[in-house]
């Protein structure tokens, strides 16, 4: 997409989203900390589960929000009205969206997204799943 529409999307959309992507199916928003400015920044994502974790479609691309997760190691996601602690991400970039249940794979393809965040839900303080 074009910078001009994530730039729209970062300053309008998501601020009416935000809310929303809180409770909806394959929605939801991740907290996590600037690298730089150490803020407390609360993103809506795509996600989707697996097992023992998610999945974040970086419709944009491992843009800011995705490194500050990768150097942290961790964040957290409310989605469906729960909170989750997750960490050990990944980058994994797959042109298949196998990541994304079948019949969203074509709306990925449409968008050309083809690189997601994998993430460990954690059990305990410290512990992955």
């Amino acid at each position: 997409m074009p910078r001009s529409v994530a730039r729209f999307n970062r300053r309008v959309t998501n601020h009416v989203l935000r809310p929303l992507a809180r409770k909806l199916p394959h929605f939801g928003v991740i907290e996590h900390h600037g690298r730089r400015t150490g803020r407390m920044y609360h993103t809506p994502v795509n996600v989707f589960t697996k097992p023992g974790g998610y999945v974040v479609a970086l419709t944009y691309g491992p843009g800011d929000w995705v490194q500050n997760v990768l150097s942290e190691g961790r964040c957290t996601l409310e989605t469906q009205g729960r909170i989750v602690q997750l960490a050990e991400p990944h980058l994994i970039h797959d042109e298949r969206r196998r990541m994304v249940p079948p019949l969203l794979r074509p709306i990925g393809r449409l968008g050309h997204v083809a690189d997601f965040l994998d993430l460990t839900t954690v059990d305990e303080p410290g512990r992955a799943a």
